[in-house]
């Protein structure tokens, strides 16, 4: 049961605690099946800590779960499922962003260095990298902003599902292919440098 994620830096493949967490783990499986995932900034990167990801809106704010969009906004978030076996002790966990409890939705984090038990029994674990742990720092390394939004957009480019275990719901609507970039991607683009761009190239860029 996992994931390739194709980001702008390179891949990270997750394995998922399906057996511990299955709703967390189906809605990452969904969203990731439905490109749902597809151009989402790392918006909040912290150098010895975590990256963070999965908020289409890339302000840290939006996102939505997968239940969400199957019977509509009272699904918005999912209840957490907190077990004392899976803890925030290596870097590579990987575990559901959230505002409080049981707000769980899109958004996810992925920790890069060890015994990080501040996270521990708030957060949602679902996962952990099994290959591109050298990807996650190098992003968490990322030059950023006081917010920690990097000055030079990093996305998630593609998703991959290895192995699902779970049945597609019903009113799964499932691409043939991947999404082009939106308006709003596009603009984050002109807003700080794309992600195939040079800071020499931004100073040429037209006023």
């Amino acid at each position: 049961m996992s994931v390739l994620i194709e980001t702008s830096k390179g891949d990270i493949t997750i394995d998922l605690h399906t057996d511990l967490c299955p709703i967390a783990c189906k809605n990452f499986l969904k969203l990731c099946k439905v490109k749902y995932y597809n151009y989402c900034l790392f918006h909040n990167v912290q150098p010895g800590a975590l990256i963070q990801t999965g908020d289409p809106t890339g302000t840290g704010k939006g996102g939505e779960s997968v239940y969400r969009m199957l019977h509509g906004e009272q699904a918005r978030y999912f209840e957490d499922e907190i077990h004392r076996s899976l803890r925030h002790a290596r870097a590579g966990t990987v575990s559901m962003a959230s505002s409080g409890p049981n707000t769980n939705g899109s958004q996810f984090f992925i920790t890069v260095a060890d015994e990080q038990d501040h996270l521990d029994d708030k957060y949602t674990i679902f996962g952990e990298v099994a290959e591109g742990m050298e990807v996650a720092r190098a992003i968490a390394a990322a030059y950023a902003d006081a917010d920690g939004r990097p000055y030079q957009n990093i996305r998630i480019r593609h998703t991959i599902v290895l192995d699902d275990p779970f049945d597609d719901p019903p009113g799964l609507e499932v691409p043939d292919r991947s999404p082009e970039p939106s308006a709003l991607v596009l603009q984050q683009d002109r807003e700080r440098l794309a992600e195939d761009e040079t800071l020499e190239e931004d100073e040429e860029r037209p006023a």
